[in-house]
């Protein structure tokens, strides 16, 4: 009987872990895509070639490349598990769960966990939340408008939006807003190399992540002494079943909580203006009848960005899928840009297409216990954006991105506007 073992397996073809790849474009990306979606929707490819911590023991990942397939992961949390971590490589545990909060965990810890943090969620704190990202989104275009045309559109509105509804949702005071958004950047810039500009990445990883721990906890501690109107005096203070979270796990949470803020809806909103000028139909459409249009749009521009590109989880058991034998012990990882161009799930996944319906993506995660647990305070901003954006600068247009290379982020690093 012949054993067929990780070390023996031949790599795929098709490489989706250099360096090369990921720093082409998602059009270029999408070709190996769509052929192993059609040929090999489950295939062996060797460890990623950017890794922050090489280890010479890796024999590489599953690539998961179908909407169902990618669902299927998602969902099952028994055999698929999170807590050795989500993006490709291997982390120490103690890095992970500083940085990773219960992204990086199983049930029954991950659930306990999410029941204390979703505790916090009042429908009042979201009723709050959507009011302040309403006026934070007003007060952000007209800012723009001032700053006139040719600014670049990352810098003065994209990422604006997120780090404000953050530091409102959580009490951030206004002298540490600037230094936090910079260091969640940090959290899913080690691999680009014009952000780094020479430093170590691991040492800006570290320093980071302790600077967003200490935040945290004189934060908790001050919310403790004094709890106020936000989502961190409810996270402090959140009881489920006589439990509440431990100081190390609310540190964790808002490093989570910082960086998933940030990323999801500011490159949604970078990806997203520049689909609107590429199809200004889309943009036509929309702006007929922006209330009842908009909710659709959203989902449009959610799967169009794929602003999360990948998430790993790792194989408890043998397991069959797509005509592989996934072995205990091995990593798979979800393309999820590659979910949401599936032929089999979407008719016409080229077109930008704002009445798009049903529009099943996995932007926010193919399910299961891990679904994004901000997603709508993500719609709500992307709501509010480009509700203000279309109103008060209706003639916008986007001018070519830089990218940052990766392969965790969908990042735009700066975009110039004009109106």
């Amino acid at each position: 009987m012949t054993v067929i073992s990780a070390t023996s397996r031949a790599y795929d073809a098709i490489d989706l872990s250099s360096r090369a790849f990921w720093s082409g474009t998602a059009a270029v990306r999408e070709r190996s895509f769509a052929v192993l979606r059609t040929e090999r929707p489950v295939s062996w490819h060797p460890p990623v070639e950017d890794a922050l911590m090489p280890d010479p023991d890796d024999p590489g990942y599953w690539a998961v490349t179908r909407r169902a397939d990618i669902v299927t992961v998602s969902r099952a949390n028994e055999v698929f598990l999170s807590g050795k971590g989500v993006i490709f490589e291997n982390v120490p545990v103690e890095l992970l769960e500083a940085s990773q909060s219960f992204l990086a965990m199983d049930p029954p810890r991950h659930t306990k966990l999410r029941k204390l943090v979703s505790a916090a969620f009042t429908p009042r704190q979201v009723r709050r939340i959507e009011d302040s990202i309403k006026a934070n989104a007003r007060s952000i275009v007209e800012e723009l408008r001032t700053a006139g045309s040719g600014v670049d559109f990352v810098d003065h509105c994209a990422k604006e939006l997120p780090i404000r509804t953050l530091s409102d949702m959580v009490g951030i005071p206004e002298s540490e807003r600037a230094h936090v958004a910079h260091a969640a950047d940090a959290l899913v810039s080690w691999a680009d190399p014009v952000y780094l500009d020479g430093r170590n990445p691991l040492q800006v990883l570290v320093e980071n992540q302790i600077y967003l721990h200490q935040v945290a906890s004189a934060l908790a501690a001050q919310r403790r002494e004094h709890p106020g109107d936000d989502l961190f005096s409810g996270l402090v203070n959140a009881e489920v079943d006589g439990d509440r979270l431990a100081d190390a796990d609310v540190a964790a949470f808002f490093v989570l909580l910082s960086v998933a803020a940030n990323d999801t809806t500011r490159q949604t909103t970078s990806h997203a203006i520049k689909a609107l000028t590429d199809f200004p139909d889309q943009r036509a459409w929309l702006r007929e009848d922006f209330e009842n249009r908009i909710g659709a749009a959203v989902e449009e521009f959610i799967r169009w960005a794929s602003p999360v590109m990948t998430f790993r989880r790792t194989a408890a058991t043998d397991f069959e899928l797509g005509g592989q034998t996934i072995l205990a012990g091995e990593k798979v990882v979800m393309f999820y840009p590659s979910g949401n161009w599936d032929t089999e799930a979407f008719d016409h996944p080229e077109r930008f297409d704002l009445s798009r319906s049903p529009n099943p993506h996995v932007g926010f995660g193919g399910g299961g216990v891990h679904f994004c647990l901000g997603a709508h305070v993500a719609r709500a901003q992307l709501r509010a954006i480009f509700g203000e954006l279309l109103r008060q600068v209706p003639d916008i247009q986007a001018g070519d991105p830089a990218y940052v290379p990766g392969n965790f982020i969908h990042a735009i690093r700066s975009m110039p506007c004009t109106f």
